[in-house]
């Protein structure tokens, strides 16, 4: 992976350099998505994954148009756009890995983060020292991305020798959650100015939990107009025009030049099994961690 690494950057270094604004998405979302590699390595093998698709796709597709049977010009088209494509599509896909991971710690985080705060609110009525309530609650690996988090602030403690205040604002400024980084940050300027921690925890978890139950009912609200329109969209219309075919097959065989069993077996097969797939992904996409 070194080799990769500095074939990329011999490569394409100079590239990054120049176009390097092109991609800030990447630099910001990298130590949010916890990848841990610099912004110029990471789109510098990007760049060197897209050329050696480029090539792949050249040869594969110069090997595939040797065999099938279709005009010079179609030849050239596809010559030319294809491995483009295919190329531009890699990139599209390497340069939003690192937003959407991000974007799915962030997620997790928000969905643990009221949990998180009632515990840390408990720990705190004992009196313990804010290095201890970061500690315990980074044993916890029920929690997730969080638990990560306070890993980290445990680590830079530990590790790094910062104090626990510190530590905790180098996480806040890196963490892909902004709710978590109020938290943090607010549980370091209650500290500093000698404010309630323990009060202040407790509000905030009282926050959360609340903003979670909301969020929670909106998003079960939502699930039942999805249901209906599934059921409407997806299951009825689709047997009603399987039956509707069916009866056009015995007055007239054919549609628009498309033969009616042609049409069923596409709509069975094809077009509803893509309509299917389509509202999974959207309900994956809208989904509330819970």
């Amino acid at each position: 992976m070194v080799n990769i690494k500095s074939l990329a950057v011999s490569m394409f270094g100079r590239v990054v350099d120049k176009y390097g604004d092109l991609f800030s998405i990447v630099r910001t979302s990298l130590p949010k998505a916890e990848i841990r590699m610099t912004f110029r390595t990471y789109v510098s093998i990007v760049f060197l994954i897209a050329t050696i698709t480029y090539i792949a796709s050249l040869f594969v597709l110069i090997f595939a148009l040797t065999i099938v049977e279709i005009s010079l010009m179609m030849k050239i088209v596809y010559l030319l756009f294809v491995p483009f494509m295919n190329s531009i599509a890699c990139i599209a896909i390497f340069i939003f890995y690192p937003y959407n991971k991000a974007s799915s710690r962030r997620k997790n985080i928000e969905s643990n983060l009221p949990f998180v705060l009632t515990h840390m609110g408990a720990i705190a009525e004992s009196g313990v020292p804010p290095y201890v309530i970061f500690r315990l609650i980074a044993e916890f690996e029920e929690y997730g991305e969080v638990s990560k988090e306070m890993k980290k602030v445990v680590r830079n403690i530990e590790t790094f020798g910062l104090n626990p205040l510190k530590a905790a604002k180098e996480v806040a400024e890196r963490t892909p959650s902004d709710k978590l980084k109020q938290i943090l940050l607010g549980f370091v300027t209650t500290t500093e100015s000698g404010g309630d921690v323990k009060l202040y925890l407790k509000n905030a978890g009282q926050q959360a939990l609340f903003d979670w139950r909301i969020k929670r009912e909106k998003y079960l609200q939502q699930l039942s107009a999805y249901a209906e329109f599934y059921t409407g969209i997806l299951i009825a219309a689709p047997l009603f025009i399987i039956a509707l075919f069916a009866v056009m097959a015995m007055i007239q065989p054919t549609v628009a030049g498309y033969d009616i069993l042609f049409l069923t077996k596409v709509s069975i097969y094809v077009i509803i099994p893509a309509l299917n797939g389509g509202f999974l992904l959207f309900l994956r996409g809208t989904e509330v961690e819970m």
